[in-house]
């Protein structure tokens, strides 16, 4: 038991005068009091055996609040809280105490203001010589700031640990220094499928392959991340039931302060789908470039084939026999021709390398010109081809030579697939400002099953084919992309086998109010009166010399750098046209041109919309907007001249 030499109390708990204070003992009793009573960081005071306080020192003072006066003589209770003194738990300290000769707790205490602190209590009995209880000594630390720092920090934990749980697209979990796995999330569940209780205390190497296993790659990895910090991998896991998935993953060497690894954090993802989308797009890659290679190396030995055809048809006097075998040959020959067009012309159009040619394309013209191209393949079978098109003109945009090639596709397809002497027709009609056309034919027909999937690449309905007749599949797949291309769309539909098929395909028609100022680049402008033109770009070097070109011309030009100033400009401007930035920040063209057409001042305006792309989609979407032309940059001179040349037609025919 402890036994401290300090000042016996008086009637108020104040030492007695020391009878000695000459002898070593008392004298030492004395000082060690003294640096007691200095010290402020600590509750230091005594209790006599019943629990009242005789002795009180300066951090008592600091840390609870009373003064030596106030407190001295009083039970120690006074310091719990109301809960712990109904429970006893003061008696019970002293008691433990007692019996043990020391007592350590930790707990709310009570100042004298009714605040309370998280404190640190030391209570340690005192013996005399005769092992007879005098008291207790009571050292009290204010812990409330490292309890709120120790809260702080357990939230933190538990709320990364709820977070992480959470988490199920993505495995993370913990493993030990020698890789054994001490905790698991719902995404590991997920994605490795092992229930927590499953895998906990296995060693990580269970999700390797055998071989990797056998090549000791789990124990790498862990070198690897514990010499670098860090290591990332992708490869094939196993998952429990056996199955494999590609993941990615990651392991980081977690460290405490003193530097000593505590083990490794590992994040796995299941890059499965995004790995055979990859390699899909890598197989097209590789399809490209091979019908691209096949269809040029073909060429090659057809050159010399052909012009040989040529010499044979030069020569006089053949056999009836040789002739034959020699219109055969031309014949096949002509048609491997095609196939490799078509072959060449699939790749380019799968690497996005057709270029089309625009302009205004006639719908009869365009019918004409496919229907003379096809006749050597219709005319070799005693068909007729008959078509009904509209008399007054149907204006489309495209190019013509692609748009001919489509048409003439679909005849030879019809031909093909037709009895000898059989008709097909063509009908053309408009609906919805689509320009539209039918091949029709009497042939063998397409089973319902394969409608949907004729038009895919090397699809081939071999039900339908009659003998000797077939083909790469390619036909089909090059109309529906060039058709696409154009901005139109094509079907396939039948009544059944045997009862023929009809392949009807739409373009966009030329719009007359948005007419391309393309068509009309050839026409001589002529003088224009001076316009007042408003340019609305955010690209201020486009605006600027566009302005200066304009201004050269003679007419009055006005520069709005955003939507949101051409609205402030414009209705005092009232410009006879106003051209539109289509891809400017905070306000787009389409938002800037709904705004401006609401304004009267702007009645008679006309609204050209000028951006860097020129497909038909995009004419089409800048077009139902409302504006009256577009404009792709870089815009021609002779193409802004003939916008200039509408517009002033169209103010001297409206109101001023």
């Amino acid at each position: 038991m402890t036994k401290l030499d300090v000042p016996s109390a008086g009637e108020h708990g104040e030492p007695a005068e020391d009878p000695a204070p000459t002898q070593p003992s008392a004298l030492a009793g004395v000082n060690y009091w003294t640096l007691v009573q200095a010290i402020e960081d600590y509750a230091i005071f005594l209790l006599d055996a019943t629990g009242h306080i005789v002795s009180w020192n300066a951090g008592a003072q600091k840390l609870k609040g009373y003064t030596e006066k106030e407190i001295v003589g009083q039970h120690f209770s006074r310091f719990y809280t109301a809960e712990a003194v109904a429970r006893g738990w003061p008696a019970y300290e002293l008691q433990q105490a007692s019996l043990t000769g020391r007592f350590e707790d930790e707990g709310w205490r009570v100042r004298k203001d009714g605040t309370t602190f998280w404190s640190n209590v030391i209570i340690t009995a005192i013996r005399n010589d005769a092992g007879i209880l005098t008291g207790f000594a009571k050292i009290t630390r204010d812990l409330t700031a490292q309890r709120e720092h120790l809260e702080a920090l357990r939230q933190s934990e538990e709320r990364f640990r709820l977070l992480v749980d959470s988490v199920k697209d993505y495995a993370i979990f913990m493993l030990d220094p020698e890789g054994h796995v001490i905790s698991w999330n719902a995404g590991a569940a997920r994605i490795k499928g092992y229930t927590r209780d499953e895998i906990l205390g296995q060693h990580f190497s269970v999700f390797y392959l055998p071989e990797e296993l056998a090549a000791g790659k789990p124990a790498r990895e862990l070198a690897i991340a514990r010499h670098f910090g860090h290591v990332e991998d992708e490869g094939w896991r196993v998952r429990k039931d056996g199955t494999t998935f590609w993941a990615n993953v990651n392991i980081t060497a977690v460290y405490d302060e003193s530097n000593r690894l505590r083990g490794f954090a590992k994040v796995t993802r299941d890059l499965t789908e995004r790995r055979q989308r990859e390699e899909l797009e890598r197989s097209g890659d590789r399809m490209r470039k091979f019908l691209a290679t096949l269809a040029h190396e073909l060429r090659n030995p057809l050159a010399p084939v052909r012009n040989a055809i040529g010499v044979m048809q030069l020569e006089a006097g053949l056999s009836a026999t040789l002739a034959r075998s020699r219109d055969l040959i031309d014949r096949q020959v002509t048609h491997l021709t095609r196939l490799v067009d078509d072959l060449l012309d699939v790749g380019r159009i799968m690497s996005d390398k057709v270029e089309l040619r625009l302009a205004r394309v006639d719908l009869g013209e365009l019918v004409a010109r496919a229907i003379e191209a096809a006749r050597p393949f219709t005319d070799a079978h005693g068909q007729s081809v008959v078509s009904h098109i509209p008399l007054e003109p149907v204006l489309i945009r495209g190019d013509m030579t692609r748009l001919v090639q489509v048409l003439q596709n679909l005849l030879h397809n019809a031909s093909k697939f037709s009895p000898s002497g059989s008709r097909i027709e063509i009908d053309g009609r408009v609906d919805y400002n689509m320009a539209v056309l039918e091949v029709r034919d009497s042939g063998c027909g397409i089973p319902v099953r394969s409608l949907d999937t004729i038009f895919e690449l090397f699809a081939q309905e071999k039900d339908a084919q009659s003998p000797g007749e077939g083909g790469l599949g390619i036909g089909l797949t090059l109309c529906k992309s060039l058709v696409e291309l154009h901005g139109g769309s094509i079907i396939a539909s039948s009544e059944g086998a045997g009862r023929g098929s009809t392949f009807t395909f739409s373009l966009p028609l030329v719009a007359a109010r948005s007419e391309d100022p393309a068509d009309q680049a050839g026409t001589t402008a002529g003088m224009i009166e001076p316009l007042r033109i408003l340019l609305v770009d955010d690209n201020r070097d486009s605006a600027d010399s566009l302005a200066m070109l304009l201004e050269l011309k003679g007419h009055e030009v006005r520069i709005a750098y955003e939507g949101a100033q051409a609205l402030q400009v414009a209705p005092r401007f009232a410009p006879d046209l106003a051209v539109i930035d289509i891809a400017m920040p905070k306000m787009d063209g389409y938002a800037t041109l709904a705004a401006l057409r609401e304004m009267p001042a702007l009645a008679g305006t006309t609204f050209a919309a000028m951006t860097g792309f020129g497909h038909a989609s995009d004419r089409e979407r800048t077009s139902e907007a409302g504006f009256h032309a577009h404009l792709v940059k870089p815009v021609e001179l002779a193409l802004f001249d003939a916008l200039l040349t509408r517009v002033e037609e169209q103010r001297r025919g409206g109101p001023d």
